[in-house]
């Protein structure tokens, strides 16, 4: 597949200079208002340096590479993760670091998804976005874009990059992309990561959170995976759920799994025909995976009664994930295992910093 690219920086070959690969797939920050009908339109990236100059005084090489068609990010699906995934296995070993440009309304699925995707990653992969327009005088794209690229460039004293993993950057923050959720429509703080610290705080100066960056893997070899499996379903818990609408979904063809999302520490009605749709789904083959509707704290099957028998007929627990770290952990974790107990095992455990043991 064909992509527009621009460079922006001439690419050094003196290893201090760096280079970085930006991905644009779309969003509110690439978006400006055209002349005549005052409407919001994708801007063109020819003129990157016009709307953000700031760029024009970073110190590192600069590519960028547009989709053909910008997307909204509510029509991102799987395959936009995978091809992402594949433009970075491609441009790896030509690249010191990636951001990729993204609505913010999956952003933090794409960033769940792609912590799967690219196994053994030992360089940066910053997604970044907006909640105003480029073309906007108060928008946040500048700084969010701007700090982006000075992060994902950024090397320690022996010249490796600091940071290893997939992470958002937005308002200041920079945090682990698969520990974080929008939780802001209208204000600039729009991510948060209520059960880890943030990677770092961008204020006068970058200051990194040391302790809580993914360890870098020396002679890590990257290893791309190209396959999710959509048999997944989220059930949320709400007072008054349905027999039928329950029992229907738990009932798809074809479903291999389904991400619950349940009360406080991980608790659920113990209604009768509730416990026997759990068990039946179960004894089919169906893996149930416990998420608690909270921001903060963690599932504890069993802490309470009313969770107790979830932790007896299988279902794994998710301590402290984000509900959209577990669809996309299912997603990833079916398309490697067939069988039901490996899927569960691998779910249960933390495979890229996602969930707390």
């Amino acid at each position: 597949m064909s992509y527009n690219t621009i460079h922006i920086n001439p690419i050094s070959p003196d290893p201090v200079q760096g280079s970085v690969l930006v991905i644009y797939t779309g969003g509110t920050l690439g978006m400006v208002y055209e002349s005549k009908g005052k409407q919001l339109v994708p801007f063109n990236f020819d003129q990157i340096i016009e709307k953000v100059p700031e760029i024009s005084r970073l110190s590192f090489g600069i590519t960028f590479l547009s989709l053909k068609e910008p997307i909204d990010s509510s029509n991102v699906n799987p395959a936009i993760w995978i091809e992402l995934a594949q433009i970075i296995e491609t441009n790896y070993t030509y690249y010191d670091s990636f951001v990729i440009l993204h609505g913010t309304d999956t952003m933090a699925y794409t960033a769940s998804a792609l912590s799967y995707l690219l196994e053994n990653l030992d360089k940066p992969v910053i997604l970044t976005g907006a909640q105003l327009p480029i073309g906007v005088a108060r928008s946040d794209a500048r700084e969010n874009f701007i700090t982006a690229l000075e992060l994902a460039a950024a090397m320690d004293d022996d010249r490796k990059p600091i940071l290893s993993e997939v992470c958002i950057y937005f308002n200041s923050q920079l945090l682990r992309g698969n520990r974080s959720k929008k939780q802001e429509s209208s204000d600039f703080n729009a991510f948060h990561s209520e059960n880890y610290p943030y990677l770092a705080n961008a204020g006068v100066q970058i200051e990194y959170n040391y302790p809580y960056l993914k360890p870098r893997e020396e002679n890590a070899q990257l290893k791309v995976h190209t396959q999710m499996d959509t048999n997944v379903a989220f059930i949320k818990m709400f007072p008054g759920i349905n027999q039928k609408v329950v029992e229907s979904i738990l009932g798809i063809e074809g479903l291999r799994g389904v991400v619950l999302e349940t009360y406080g520490a991980g608790n659920a009605t113990t209604d009768r025909w509730f416990l026997d749709a759990i068990k039946t789904a179960i004894e089919s083959g169906i893996v149930i995976f416990n998420v608690s509707q909270c921001e903060g704290g963690k599932v504890i099957q069993g802490h309470y009664q009313t969770s107790k028998f979830l932790k007896q007929v299988g279902v794994v627990s998710g301590s402290d994930i984000t509900a959209e770290a577990a669809i996309t952990k299912m997603m990833y974790v079916f398309s490697k295992e067939n069988e039901i107990e490996k899927c569960a095992a691998l779910l249960g455990k933390p495979l890229r910093g996602e969930m707390s043991v």
